[in-house]
């Protein structure tokens, strides 16, 4: 597995946990912001339409203060480079209620620095950035108040080969998890992810599972993703991709319909299909191939080496 990292771009979102000093109403406030619209992992921050664009939505006016509320205005930066995030949040705006229940919504924006009129008083503010997120109590008075957020992860973004060949993205899919007291396949945090999209994430290191096809050929690696830098990684799959055929004799046409299972000299089935020729994705090692057709069956035992694409012809006698 290779990697490299670059300098951050404010383009990608990213994930961060709340501060460690949470009290139970701001923990509350994090939760209930959090389960009301997550992020699509897959999703990259879009810049708002220009006002000239055909068929775009008019500017929104900028928002005034009624008599008796004051302007809080927000915005976020990175925490590492201290660089303006610029696109891509979404803000919450949060009230503490005098009875104990969970911290009531009265402000939301998607905005980079947005600017809410409300009453003066105790507010919870969150900003997610992706699922990364940072949460803060201020109290707003009738002068007004102007506060900055800071957000520190880094971004993730993954490929795979043979050799030195790239796969195509499409045979491609991954899975990042957060290892968790010895167990590297601890908690999951990203599934189906295809090559080259960017995942946001928080500083540290994920185990991340590369499939290529949909049998056994699997990678697993450790990866570290550190705070305001993209990190590129390939995992290198030993491999190929064979086409299994039923035959009448060497070069011969091939039995359509014929079902093949694709088993582990222990017997253990790893692949079965259906069809005239179907392709099949394999691991390196040692199989055994079976074919029926007709109520009859026949097997061959063949090898499977890494970047090495070939038919698996079966004789049909």
């Amino acid at each position: 597995m290779t990697a490299q990292r670059m300098f951050q771009r404010d383009e990608f979102k990213i994930f961060a946990a709340p501060p460690a000093r949470v009290s139970l109403a701001m923990a509350a406030a994090l939760f209930l912001s959090l389960t009301a619209a997550a992020p699509t992992l897959a999703q990259t921050p879009g810049t708002a339409p220009s006002s000239t664009t055909p068929g775009s939505p008019p500017p929104v006016a900028a928002p005034t203060a009624r008599p008796g509320q004051a302007m809080l205005s927000l915005g976020a930066q990175f925490s590492g480079n201290r660089k303006p995030i610029r696109s891509g949040l979404v803000w919450r705006v949060l009230a503490e209620s005098s009875d104990g229940s969970p911290p009531r919504i009265v402000a939301r924006s998607s905005e980079a620095e947005p600017s809410f009129p409300l009453d003066p008083g105790v507010y919870l503010l969150h900003a997610a950035y992706g699922f990364a997120s940072a949460t803060k109590r201020v109290t707003l008075g009738s002068q007004g108040l102007s506060d900055r957020l800071s957000i520190s992860a880094g971004g993730l973004s993954l490929a795979g080969s043979i050799g030195e060949t790239p796969i195509a993205p499409n045979l491609l899919n991954f899975s990042v998890f957060v290892p968790l007291q010895g167990n590297s396949e601890g908690r999951l945090v990203a599934s189906n992810v295809k090559s080259g999209e960017l995942i946001r994430l928080p500083e540290g290191i994920y185990h991340i599972v590369s499939t290529y096809g949909d049998s056994n050929a699997i990678q697993r690696s450790d990866v570290r993703v550190e705070s305001g830098q993209v990190t590129q990684a390939t995992l290198h799959h030993r491999a190929a991709q064979v086409t299994l055929k039923l035959v009448a004799g060497p070069g011969g046409e091939a039995f359509a319909g014929t079902a093949f299972s694709v088993l582990t000299p222990g017997g253990d089935v790893i692949r079965e299909a259906i069809g005239a020729f179907p392709q099949v994705i394999l691991a390196e090692g040692d199989y055994v191939l079976i074919a029926r057709q007709e109520g009859q069956v026949f097997s061959r035992d063949f090898k499977v080496e890494a970047g090495r694409d070939r038919d698996i012809e079966v004789i049909a006698r």
